[in-house]
């Protein structure tokens, strides 16, 4: 059908960035990097100044017909504008210009759909292509409004347009019906990881803050990773063995971006439940980015429709680019609440590796635990965790380990072996009667 034909790049194009008083001001770097990302050739980007949008055009009549001219004389292809287009603003401009148009949204649509690689991402990115263009099928047709005719199917019928947006609702019905099934199976997915008390930690934060390189760090993975816009848009989930906290998955999302447009974010929830079930979340930042507050707000601003009240650590990323030192900034002891590091680099990974531990554990202790030879499962699992800092036998033969981890994972792995606390952490263990932000911290 011809309204999903997408955009296979290298069109000539002209950006169009409209500041409009009463909307909010865009980046226009963002703009063009996004527009690169699509694969279009730009060749000119223009900036207007309105103090509100013009309901025909967007822009207004004057420089829509200076544009058609500069189309007209340049043979360019596409003008795409940094804002969201009513219906009929698109197609009196498409009018008027004599090329296609479209705006930010769809420019967004266009990129997820090259990025797109598992079944569920192509089916989110099609839905809502399908969903943003369903207003936009009067345009595709010169004459929609004819009926069925010929014989055997004269007389009262559905119009073509009718029958494009019936085809298009079942079509998206469809759709909406698969990626429930995918929702079920992530919902299944999801109760086994919690029925094994297995920690999910979730990377979000805004689109090229370099989520991905960090992912591929932490998980020893190799999920594409590059410096540019959605360079990744499918979640992708980890299992790995974390010192000190054991099993835990960690998961890479889609990007966000400033003005998303709501239907997008309605389209990507089979992705972003991933985020909704968190137990902890990282925002990763881009603390070069001049933008950096703006981009921050834009991600809380997701995190907000979506409902994601979850704890979350904010990880400052690139420092080799911005000039701070790696380190952790407490709200109050033993709670981080930043972390600045470079995955780039690689410096501070090691202080976002105890951040996420002291967030999902708490605190960090050293105790001497004393384990009787029949104790051999408890042992094996604290060299799983790689939390043993030195080993030696007292004179009754007993291993006496020197172990450095949070108290309630200590506790929790003593609990699971059904063995008697008081024996193997001796005085130590008064301590577990105590609340957490009593214990005592020790060097």
């Amino acid at each position: 059908m011809e309204y999903l034909q997408q955009n296979q790049g290298g069109e000539k194009t002209i950006l169009v960035s409209v500041n409009v008083q009463i909307l909010e001001d865009l980046d226009a770097e963002e703009f063009r990097l996004l527009a690169k990302s699509a694969g279009a050739e730009i060749f000119e980007h223009l900036t207007v100044q309105r103090i509100k949008p013009d309901p025909k055009f967007f822009i207004g009549s004057g420089k829509a017909e200076e544009i058609a001219e500069l189309v007209h004389v340049e043979e360019v292809q596409l003008v795409i504008f940094d804002q969201a287009l009513s219906p009929a603003q698109e197609r009196n401009l498409e009018h008027i210009l004599k090329c296609r148009v479209i705006d930010r949204t769809g420019l967004i649509l266009d990129i997820f759909a090259q990025r797109a690689r598992t079944h569920e991402g192509k089916l989110q990115v099609e839905l809502a292509q399908l969903d943003h263009l369903s207003s936009r099928l009067v345009r595709r047709h010169s004459n929609l409004d004819s009926q069925k005719g010929g014989i055997g199917l004269r007389g009262p019928g559905e119009t073509i347009l009718e029958t494009d947006r019936r085809l298009l609702r079942i079509r998206m019905d469809q759709l909406k019906d698969r990626l429930e099934k995918v929702r079920k199976t992530r919902i299944q997915g999801r109760a086994a990881r919690q029925k094994a008390n297995i920690p999910t930690v979730s990377l979000v934060g805004y689109t090229n803050a370099g989520k991905s390189t960090l992912f591929n760090i932490l998980a020893k993975s190799d999920v594409y990773a590059a410096d540019q816009l959605f360079a990744t848009l499918d979640p992708t989930l980890r299992r790995l063995n974390w010192d000190g906290i054991g099993t835990l998955v960690l998961a890479d999302t889609v990007g966000f971006v400033r003005n998303l447009a709501h239907s997008l974010v309605e389209s990507f929830k089979a992705t972003l439940e991933e985020t909704l079930e968190a137990t902890l979340l990282l925002h990763v930042i881009d603390s070069s980015s001049p933008d950096m507050m703006e981009q921050i707000d834009a991600v809380e601003t997701v995190l907000h429709e979506i409902g994601a009240d979850i704890p979350t650590l904010r990880v400052y990323n690139k420092i080799d680019q911005s000039g701070e030192e790696a380190k952790i900034i407490y709200a109050k002891p033993h709670q981080p609440e930043r972390v600045y590091v470079s995955a780039h680099s690689q410096q501070g990974l090691d202080l976002l590796r105890q951040a996420v531990h002291e967030c999902l554990m708490g605190q960090i202790q050293r105790f001497e635990v004393r384990l009787k030879p029949a104790y051999g499962k408890l042992k094996n699992q604290l060299y799983a965790l790689n939390v043993i800092e030195s080993e030696h036998y007292d004179d009754e033969a007993n291993l006496l380990l020197n172990v450095r981890m949070a108290p309630q994972k200590l506790e929790q792995l003593i609990k699971q072996a059904h063995l008697p606390i008081d024996e193997i952490l001796g005085t130590k263990a008064n301590q577990f009667k105590k609340p957490l932000e009593e214990f005592e911290i020790k060097p």
